[in-house]
């Protein structure tokens, strides 16, 4: 497992109005639209209606994700085929990006965590994605413009990833964290996936507390005290890992923990994978099992 190591001078996001600043400067970011829901329609009309200027759409099901299968729902894409998608959206090695979704965050740090680990040094989401640009009054276009082919190259294995095996010991020797919702860790519901419950060792944390109600990400301090309730410091090395459904929601809370100094592992084919094996353990209620 490659080991990420914070740095607590680069914070993963941009502001809304850090953007609209950095649009205007030098060096403008590329931007990447990806809006996404679960189980829904692809978003792409969506993106067509209005985005923010030159941004370029990525699906998230087909473009940064494999097919569904033994390895999850949301398995990784064949690392050189995400490099295609990402030098066709006009990213470069030496160019910033800043990737946004209409607001949850999860496709966002998806595309976030897939440009980390394959070796991109300067990638940030948008906190707040498109409810916080359209809420600081910030242009939109309906205009595709065609953006010139980026040089990126993927180099995998930038910053963590964990499979089943290494989730389960990471379970035991480190922290495991759950990030789905809270019924579904307990095995009370499973709208999904075959088996209900959790890793065994796995604690509960959901991402969806890793915001405010405005939907940005809670401040630095708010995540660190989140996060040391969970027994994972800042200051320790103690190895943490996360997983989710299928690796969406994680890259989340992989995300929240970078804004909060903590490196941290994404176990990418999640429960989905996890219960798709009867052979694996699975835990159930309150306690980690």
């Amino acid at each position: 497992m490659a080991r990420m190591t914070a740095n607590p001078t680069r914070s993963p996001l941009v502001s809304a109005a850090d953007l609209r600043e950095e649009l205007t400067g030098p060096l403008p970011p590329v931007l990447l639209d990806v809006r996404w829901q679960l189980g829904g329609p692809n978003l792409r009309p969506a993106y067509e209606a209005g985005h923010l200027p030159n941004a370029v759409y990525v699906d998230l099901d087909s473009e940064l994700a494999g097919q569904a299968g033994s390895g999850g729902r949301h398995p990784l894409p064949d690392p050189e085929e995400f490099g295609a998608v990402m030098r066709r959206a006009g990213v470069s090695s030496d160019t910033p990006v800043v990737v946004y979704d209409g607001g949850l965050g999860w496709a966002a740090a998806r595309a976030w965590w897939l440009l980390r680990w394959t070796g991109h040094p300067r990638v940030r989401v948008l906190d707040g994605g498109l409810a916080a640009w359209q809420a600081g009054d910030g242009p939109l276009s309906a205009e595709v413009t065609p953006v010139s082919e980026g040089d990126f190259k993927p180099n995998p294995g930038a910053i963590g990833l964990l499979d089943a095996d290494g989730a389960a010991a990471l379970a035991r020797t480190g922290v495991l964290l759950d990030a789905r919702a809270g019924e579904r860790y307990r095995g009370e519901v499973e709208p999904i996936d075959p088996v209900g419950g959790h890793i065994p060792g796995a604690l509960s944390a959901p991402t969806t507390e890793n915001t405010g109600s405005d939907g940005l990400l809670l401040d630095r301090a708010a995540l660190r005290t989140r996060f040391e309730g969970l027994g994972v410091h800042a200051d320790t090395a103690t190895p943490v890992g996360v997983y989710c459904g299928s690796g969406v929601s994680g890259a989340h809370e992989v995300l929240a923990l970078a804004a909060a100094g903590i490196p941290a592992a994404l176990y990418a084919g999640s429960w989905s994978e996890w219960s798709a094996d009867p052979t694996r353990e699975v835990a159930v209620g309150e306690l980690p099992g």
